[in-house]
């Protein structure tokens, strides 16, 4: 019989290969600093050619920071379903934005500096989902550690992710030296 095959990682849609390579560009030069044609060359096709995946760089702008939003959220909301105790569920909610946070180092810097480039529907949805995974944090310290003020847990959660999305810029360990520097430091901060 003959070896199971492994299986095989889908390979990006171009769709994604663009919003890869445009994340990438807008986080090395700025929103600005990009122009249709530098994105189209990173993928090897001509700018205008993105117009068949894109309506503009503003929709990928948008597209890009919302799906960062959606996907945070939705991992975050899973973490919490998953039913385990107070810390440990407050553990694997810092773990986990950790872990996007060092995987996806030019998406961070591009949440960073571009949110005031959105459209505004854009930018009101994102914000929207945003302000619900605060919110989401803002439970789960509060469950783990009741004495916390909803204020203080707001705090903390938007200081954890202050430090948590510095990692484009702070990284002088290996990935797992950071992932577990950066947890304990924001569990520190957190449960204090």
């Amino acid at each position: 019989m003959p070896p199971a095959a492994e299986p095989v990682a889908d390979k990006p849609s171009r769709r994604e290969q663009i919003l890869a390579a445009a994340a990438e560009l807008f986080a090395r030069h700025g929103f600005h600093g990009v122009g249709i044609d530098d994105i189209g060359s990173a993928v090897g096709i001509s700018g205008p050619a993105l117009y068949r995946h894109f309506r503009s760089k503003d929709a990928m702008l948008g597209e890009m920071l919302t799906a960062i939003s959606e996907v945070l959220l939705d991992g975050g909301q899973a973490r919490v379903g998953a039913a385990r105790s107070p810390h440990d569920t407050l553990e694997d909610l810092v773990r986990f934005h950790v872990d996007f946070a060092l995987d996806n180092p030019a998406l961070i810097t591009v949440q960073e500096r571009n949110l005031g480039n959105l459209t505004d529907p854009d930018r009101r949805k994102v914000r929207g989902l945003q302000r619900r995974y605060v919110e989401l944090w803002v439970e789960v310290v509060r469950t783990a550690v009741p004495a916390t003020e909803e204020p203080t847990a707001r705090a903390q959660a938007h200081a954890v992710f202050g430090l948590i999305n510095s990692t484009p810029h702070s990284r002088h360990l290996d990935r797992a030296q950071m992932a577990d520097l950066l947890t304990a430091m924001a569990l520190a901060a957190l449960v204090h």
